[in-house]
């Protein structure tokens, strides 16, 4: 009997969940491929130098992970690929199957962990605001009824909102595509200041044409765990990707790949971010945890 159309449909629908579903060993071994995630302009994390090349702290604990995979598939051979995300579709794009796994500046959540799941975390961090310093903007009250950058597809857009309102600020927000673009808006005096995860903006000012026009300023909102992302209901993945950072916690590893980023030249100027380990970060290097903000 000829299956109906509609018949058809759900079982490709369902062929394809399966394809982009929980078992992610299963499909790289089937594949022989791992994709990866990669950030074009997330400084010190993951971004690109030149055209193609993304480096970074979160891409060199990908390379890890990427390494304990080829071994717990016995395929020295596995073929890497790398495929371009940004805030927006960063989670629709690892939900649909396009890649495996992210390690980025990707804020742990409970309203994201409704869609992936986190390793155990690996950067803790907290909204502030980057602007010019011809600007007189100092902290958060200084922005009322003035235009603010972020960008699209952050926790952190949702934070200032949710504080202007508070607030009764009436900020007007205006959200870049990508840091990039959010930075560009406060250096052409589009907005006033860009609210963004205080890491990432002192990256960004770091290798911005002109650093010594800008400055980092104002409380630090809240605490943010960064986390890699995987599929939901996967164990056995997450098992190696939270083994891998975990033994490169108590090896050192961690720490050393930590010195490299924030506390030493890093690529293409050679700034150092000089930024030692927050309380957080070291409490855990002492016990791991995946806890989500809240």
């Amino acid at each position: 009997m000829k299956l109906s159309t509609l018949t058809a449909a759900l079982l490709l629908t369902a062929g394809l969940a399966t394809t982009a579903g929980a078992q992610t060993l299963k499909k790289i071994a089937d594949g022989n491929k791992i994709i990866v995630s990669y950030r074009e302009a997330s400084v010190p994390f993951s971004y690109l130098i030149g055209s193609k090349t993304a480096v970074g702290f979160s891409v060199e604990l990908t390379e890890a992970i990427i390494d304990d995979v080829r071994k717990k598939l016995k395929k020295p051979n596995l073929e890497v690929a790398y495929t371009p995300v940004t805030s927006q579709n960063r989670i629709p794009l690892l939900v649909n199957g396009t890649y495996d796994l992210e390690c980025g500046s990707t804020t742990n959540n409970s309203a994201r962990g409704k869609d992936v799941t986190f390793a155990i975390s690996h950067f803790f961090t907290g909204t502030r605001l980057l602007a010019k310093k011809s600007s007189g903007i100092k902290n958060y009250a200084d922005l009322a009824k003035k235009t603010v950058a972020s960008t699209t597809g952050t926790t952190n857009a949702q934070v200032i909102r949710k504080y202007s309102a508070d607030k009764n600020l009436d900020m007007q927000l205006i959200l870049g595509k990508d840091h990039d673009d959010s930075l560009l808006l406060v250096e052409n005096d589009r907005a006033v200041a860009f609210a963004m995860d205080d890491i990432l903006l002192f990256g960004l000012m770091a290798n911005s044409k002109n650093p010594a026009s800008l400055e980092v300023v104002g409380d630090s909102l809240q605490v943010e765990p960064y986390g890699c992302m995987l599929r939901k209901d996967d164990p056995e993945f997450k098992k190696l990707v939270d083994g891998t950072i975990t033994r490169m916690m108590k090896s050192g590893e961690f720490g050393k790949l930590y010195d490299k980023w924030f506390m030493s030249p890093i690529p293409p100027k050679g700034v150092v971010l000089n930024l030692p380990m927050s309380a957080d970060l070291k409490a855990n290097l002492k016990a791991p945890s995946d806890k989500p903000a809240t």
